[in-house]
């Protein structure tokens, strides 16, 4: 059984692997650290729209519904609105941790200094686990996937700080009141 962050993320990188037939193989410098260490220090991090094209927040199709209980239903993210093909950018800087499919769809994460975790999905991601990135750096593009924003593509963007999962608009400066898009 795992008995530390590095062994529990060397196992999720094999079951994410068996799952979809993707042969991955972790670097090092991929998994997190023990406590001390720059992933884990809360340093200041500036964060900024993962969907690029102006200043301000993004245009939300879906917010942010944390669940009440860890294991309830609820939308751990936000849905961002974005086209297929549009580039997508590393919302602070950090080392990606994985790049890779899940399931049916591209996705990729980057671990922050300030110990949050970003993921984007989906992704045709431009970058491998093990790589640094610098905010507002392209890491991808949207990828063709539909997924719960079907029929208009969007952009997933979830952040958790361990296992708790946060409104990522709540990182951006001068976050503005979310606008959500009329429904068919």
């Amino acid at each position: 059984m795992p008995t530390s962050l590095t062994q529990l993320a060397v196992l999720g990188v094999a079951v994410a692997a068996l799952a979809t037939g993707v042969a991955v193989t972790p670097s090092p410098t991929s998994l997190p650290g023990p406590p001390g260490t720059p992933a884990t220090t809360g340093a200041a991090v500036s964060y900024v729209s993962p969907v690029p094209g102006g200043t301000g927040t993004p245009t939300v199709v879906r917010p942010f519904d944390g669940p009440d209980e860890r294991w309830a239903a609820g939308h751990r993210g936000v849905d961002l609105a974005s086209g297929v093909g549009d580039e997508l950018v590393s919302p602070a800087p950090g080392t990606v941790t994985f790049a890779g499919t899940v399931v049916d769809r591209g996705v990729l994460s980057i671990l922050h200094p300030d110990g949050l975790r970003t993921s984007l999905e989906p992704i045709v991601p431009v970058v491998v686990a093990g790589q640094d990135v610098r905010a507002g750096e392209p890491v991808g593009t949207l990828g063709p996937e539909r997924g719960h924003c079907a029929p208009a593509p969007c952009l997933h963007w979830g952040v958790r700080r361990g296992e708790e999962y946060l409104d990522p608009l709540t990182l951006l400066a001068g976050s503005a009141p979310i606008v959500l898009l009329p429904g068919d």
